[in-house]
């Protein structure tokens, strides 16, 4: 039976370090380059439309936003990185606290690592799972937007992210995604309560 939660709060919107939760949750992190589709995939992923902050705008969110998901953990949308109108400084900034974040938040039980399904992994990308191999936390690919490319390159794209992770000692579930017709998602959900058993 697919996975179904019931109740799915918005609780804060944490522009730094100090302003996060309490670590009495665990949390989910979804984290990708800005305009990969994050919150998009929440949406979709909690069955809500319009939960998490959308925006046509890249770099939109800006802010680390946490979701109480049926009190039981946190999903957490975070800031996408690299996107070139952000001053640079604003962007080394937010590329440290994200790392921080992924290697140091304690409370951290699964990274759920956004990749257009459309491009090959970006350096970018590749930092995020130089990263991962310092975090505790549980790692997993979804390759957003599986909806725009073929079913020959969706099988491509899927070897080719998990050969980019595997080149850097990475042994992790790819899931190919799309938020418009729900591929991938239940398979998300059960990730997601996996990782957050208590």
């Amino acid at each position: 039976m697919a996975a179904h939660f019931r109740e799915a709060v918005f609780e804060r919107a944490a522009p730094g370090w100090n302003q996060l939760p309490e670590a009495t949750l665990p949390e989910v992190a979804f984290v990708g380059r800005s305009n990969v589709g994050k919150s998009s995939l929440v949406n979709a992923v909690l069955r809500r439309k319009a939960l998490a902050r959308t925006s046509s705008t890249p770099g939109k969110t800006r802010e680390f936003n946490f979701y109480r998901i049926d009190e039981r953990f946190y999903l957490v949308d975070v800031p996408g990185f690299g996107y070139a109108k952000v001053a640079r400084t604003e962007r080394e900034r937010w590329q440290g606290f994200v790392g921080r974040y992924l290697v140091d938040r304690a409370a951290l039980r699964l990274v759920v690592h956004l990749v257009d399904s459309r491009h090959e992994p970006t350096p970018l990308d590749r930092e995020v799972m130089i990263l991962m191999r310092e975090s505790k936390a549980a790692y997993a690919i979804a390759l957003t937007k599986v909806d725009k490319i073929s079913g020959n390159l969706r099988e491509k794209h899927r070897r080719l992210a998990a050969g980019v992770a595997g080149s850097l000692g990475l042994e992790v579930p790819v899931v190919l995604t799309s938020a418009e017709d729900g591929r991938g998602l239940d398979a998300l959900r059960s990730l997601l309560l996996l990782h957050t058993r208590t």
